[in-house]
């Protein structure tokens, strides 16, 4: 299975964005962001805190529809997804 991590903003300078990635079947959602996270550590204490939880203000969606930080654990990824992960924004 192959799915699509964007990250943005900050996280984008840390991870990189449009990242393709192989996954197994059964793979969650915070699994494969903490998976693909972990290959920069400024990256994943960017997104994780030191329990390895989501900080609060870090925004997931999938295929365009908001997850909240407390399904992400129970949030199955499946062939074609594109997961998006954006910091805290601010506008005006």
């Amino acid at each position: 299975m192959t799915v699509k991590i964007r990250f943005f903003a900050r996280f984008r300078e840390l991870l990189g964005t449009d990242i393709v990635t192989e996954v197994v079947p059964g793979t969650m959602f915070t699994s494969l962001i903490t998976t693909t996270a972990r290959k920069n550590p400024a990256g994943y204490a960017a997104i994780f805190d030191e329990k390895g939880a989501f900080h609060e203000f870090v925004i997931l969606m999938k295929n365009g529809k908001r997850i909240e930080l407390t399904d992400a654990a129970k949030t199955p990824v499946v062939d074609g997804d594109e997961i998006a992960v954006f910091p805290p924004v601010a506008g005006g």
